[in-house]
């Protein structure tokens, strides 16, 4: 049986846990990052069509991530609106350099 989670606070070190390979984690900051530069020309553009490409690519680097190299299964499947946030807060910490890239 999955643990219930009552806060993103109580779950964010299990999401940690789940990404502890090196290139799974290395993959999730590459699809954040091109998110962000594809949030970006959309907006600068008003090509708002390729919105529909967000989950295709952060769904993408990061499944590929999880399936080929962690080797488990993402924790999206259980906990979509807590692994989202997870996805921000852990590039943010990649970024300022408290997690490992």
């Amino acid at each position: 049986m999955t643990k219930e989670y009552t806060s993103f606070k109580e779950f964010y070190p299990f999401y940690l846990s789940q990404h502890q390979n090196n290139i799974c984690r290395r993959l999730h900051v590459i699809a954040t990052t091109l998110i962000i530069l594809l949030f970006i020309y959309v907006i600068a553009t008003s090509q708002w069509q390729l919105l529909w490409y967000i989950p295709l690519v952060g769904y993408g680097f990061a499944w590929i991530g999880h399936f080929v190299f962690e080797k488990n299964r993402p924790a999206t499947f259980s906990y979509p609106l807590y692994s989202l946030l997870g996805d921000w807060v852990m590039f943010k910490d990649v970024i300022t350099g408290k997690i490992k890239f």
